[in-house]
């Protein structure tokens, strides 16, 4: 049912815990799982490069110690724009993704809200 899952994670701590999440649906599915980062150029907590590089591999180490097999990608831009943009390009089937805490009723903040608009896609809001 979920061939391609897309993980967009971020430098929160809450990626982790959503991580276990898009880990239990890829391997209940037998899924690709793509992990993708979103570097603001401008502003934000993912313009540290090093930083990125060091959660990247976290997460796809974590996959990949439960058997996950997994594609990361790194791109810069408008988050939820990318991630609609990435969810399209590889045709994923579900998007898996955190709520940071923000409140999804607030679509001029959150991310996860602004992804639901514009996903080609479902998209799995873990809180």
């Amino acid at each position: 049912m979920f061939d391609i899952v897309l993980f967009p994670v971020d430098n929160s701590r809450q990626t982790l815990d959503t991580a276990a999440v898009a880990l239990r649906l890829a391997q209940r599915h037998g899924s690709r799982l793509v992990i993708l980062s979103v570097v603001e150029a401008e502003l934000g907590a993912m313009h540290d490069g090093a930083a990125v590089a060091k959660l990247l591999e976290q997460v796809r180490s974590s996959f990949e110690q439960a058997g996950i097999s997994c594609e990361v990608m790194e791109r810069e831009g408008v988050p939820a724009f990318v991630i609609g943009d990435v969810a399209d390009e590889i045709n994923a089937d579900v998007i898996v993704m955190g709520t940071r805490g923000l409140a999804l009723e607030d679509d001029e903040h959150s991310t996860a809200a602004r992804v639901i608009q514009l996903a080609p896609c479902p998209v799995l809001v873990v809180p």
